[in-house]
């Protein structure tokens, strides 16, 4: 477990994760507890395209959006976690949330940070808990499912 970094800048999500521009809504990995926690952020930037039209002249970050960068997130605690499972050819795909609370808007200029723990795995199936935060207040949280499955299958 020694090996694992501690953090992972764009390169190393780059190498990890499928999800490009405009859908990659991780900028940084700060800190990774193997198999338990990761925290991370992503800037939210006024250029974003979804706020051309969420909302015109009242830009605001969609919640979905917010879940999807726990779940991008999500899949970098598990691929960061197992050095073995990072090197194969899977996919992490979400495939659900539960329990999710909206607590306050992300606008352009906040930097959401996103914070991923309590993993569970059995299998290819992966459960953790998350949260998306703007200085120090929850803006989302909620607990994600996903399933790892190799490209070829997909």
């Amino acid at each position: 477990m020694s090996e694992l970094p501690i953090n992972a800048d764009i390169q190393k999500i780059f190498e990890l994760l499928p999800h490009r521009y405009p859908f990659l809504m991780v900028d940084r990995v700060t800190e990774v507890i193997a198999g338990k926690s990761l925290q991370g952020f992503k800037n939210v930037t006024v250029n974003e395209p979804f706020f051309q039209g969420h909302f015109p002249g009242l830009p605001v970050m969609p919640g979905v959006l917010m879940c999807e960068a726990l779940a991008q997130a999500g899949g970098l605690l598990a691929l960061l976690s197992d050095p073995e499972m990072a090197k194969s050819d899977k996919v992490f795909l979400f495939t659900g949330i539960d329990k999710v609370r909206f607590r306050r808007q992300v606008v352009p200029g906040d930097r959401l940070d996103l914070e991923v723990f309590d993993m569970r795995r059995k299998l290819n199936l992966i459960k953790m808990s998350g949260k998306a935060m703007v200085n120090g207040e929850i803006a989302c949280q909620g607990i994600m499912s996903a399933v790892l499955v190799n490209r070829e299958d997909m």
